[in-house]
């Protein structure tokens, strides 16, 4: 893989090369991506949607879209300090084609934005209700009516395919979703692959799919724009990562590795003195022990240390990725930056930690089985409904229920798969209290 075909300014549509020294300055192509995604919808809907806590009203606890935005920030930080070296190492991209290091910094925040953009409300659990109706509930009736991955898309409903589908979706009157540049969207691609095989390898970009089969041609189109390694032939669609993609991942592991683990402290989840402990052990050789001393408050203590610990992991990061460079330009690099760390072990005690006191606790567990009660009535409802108005066959009851789905979600022409994967698409994209809106409604309960 090489860097100028990575870095293509091109858009869904576009019938000629967009070259970067051609670029409007005040406003370039990979910054305009960052704009038309925080400006969006979806975006604006991941203000209701868990990160953690689900329906927490706690001001301390970050939604989807604040870690978004944080993710956002720290990937700017990373894409801009990478950017600078590979500049450094393949001078041809800025003295040839005019490539600047803001240039990564704006790919990489552009694809962070977006990366929890697909995610159904009510944290993973929310994925895993949608792929168990299909599995095990209600939604089994379907599978003889789909083919092998079409059914697999339902079963392992997956948040980071769904995000490529709302990043891109061609639909009456709008083609190419947001028509984001193939740069930022090949960013995005976290697992550039199809649902099937079913994770064959170790490798990380195997351990999820990327794209439902509605979508396959135009991931195929936008991995062969950017030059993407293809790892498979045949049957079996499968590319090597993006190499921003990498820092795209290590910016979400460095947010939810320390902001979770403050929202765990503020909640009283974690005590005080022993997570400040952690986070010290990964700060030891950059702390100001004066400074931090001299802070009187939990918020200032806390404040600090994270601010350090994620400054201390994007330097590491940058480390790793430019030590790897080559292996990540030749698809063969198999693990996440984090993985490489010289913080690895801190980190994992940190994340063991939050496992056990946060994402384990009980008002996490609690809130999750009233997520799987909601999401379940859900798709039981509104699938029933559509796939009969499919077969002609609707009640008063599915005309009814189905006024509760925006018409860009009635997808009743294409089939049995197209309409399941719409109805999927409707429910992952309400919010944790719209969610529960609806479900109240279909229940016929007071609201």
């Amino acid at each position: 893989m090489n860097w100028e075909s990575l870095l293509s300014l091109k858009r869904h549509g576009d019938k000629n090369k967009r070259l970067r020294k051609e670029q409007d300055e005040t406003r370039l192509g990979f910054e305009v991506d960052f704009d038309r995604i925080i400006f969006s919808s979806a975006f604006r809907s991941l203000q209701d949607k868990t990160q953690v806590i689900p329906l927490s009203k706690t001001d301390f606890v970050h939604t989807r879209l604040t870690h978004s935005l944080e993710v956002s920030v720290v990937g700017r930080s990373l894409g801009r300090s990478v950017g600078k070296k590979v500049l450094e190492k393949h001078p041809y991209l800025s003295e040839i084609h005019g490539y600047r290091f803001n240039d990564f910094g704006a790919i990489v925040a552009a694809a962070a934005l977006s990366h929890d953009i697909g995610n159904p409300p009510f944290g993973h659990s929310g994925e895993k209700a949608i792929g168990e109706y299909f599995k095990s509930g209600n939604g089994e009736i379907y599978k003889d009516q789909l083919g092998g991955k079409e059914y697999q898309d339902l079963i392992d409903f997956e948040g980071n395919a769904n995000g490529f589908r709302i990043l891109t979706e061609t639909r009456q009157g709008i083609s190419g979703g947001l028509r984001l540049s193939y740069a930022t969207l090949g960013a995005f691609m976290k697992y550039p692959k199809e649902s099937l095989p079913k994770r064959p390898t170790q490798q990380i970009s195997d351990k999820k799919f990327g794209f439902f089969q509605s979508e396959k041609q135009l991931f195929i189109d936008v991995a062969n724009e950017l030059g993407l390694k293809q790892t498979r032939q045949g049957d079996h669609v499968s590319f090597a990562r993006h190499p921003l993609t990498f820092l795209v991942e290590a910016a979400d592991d460095i947010c939810y590795t320390i902001i979770d683990f403050e929202d765990g402290i503020n909640l009283g989840l974690i005590q005080e003195e022993f997570a400040l402990e952690y986070l010290i052990k990964l700060v030891k050789d950059s702390i100001n022990t004066k400074k931090y001393h001299e802070l009187s408050t939990t918020e200032d203590r806390l404040g600090y240390l994270r601010a350090l610990s994620i400054s201390t992991l994007i330097q590491d990061a940058t480390r790793v990725f430019l030590e790897n460079e080559t292996a990540i330009l030749n698809g063969d690099f198999h693990c996440s930056l984090l993985e490489k760390s010289a913080y690895k072990a801190q980190v994992e005690d940190i994340i063991n930690l939050s496992v056990e006191k946060i994402y384990q606790s009980d008002e996490v567990i609690q809130k999750e089985i009233v997520g799987y009660k909601i999401l379940n009535q859900l798709l039981d409802t509104f699938c029933g409904a559509v796939i009969r108005a499919i077969q002609n066959r609707t009640t008063n009851y599915d005309n009814l229920v189905m006024n509760l789905i925006p018409k860009k979600y009635l997808v009743l022409d294409q089939g049995v798969y197209k309409g399941l994967m719409a109805v999927a698409q409707f429910i992952a994209g309400l919010t944790d209290g719209n969610a529960l809106l609806i479900y109240n409604k279909i229940s016929a309960k007071v609201v």
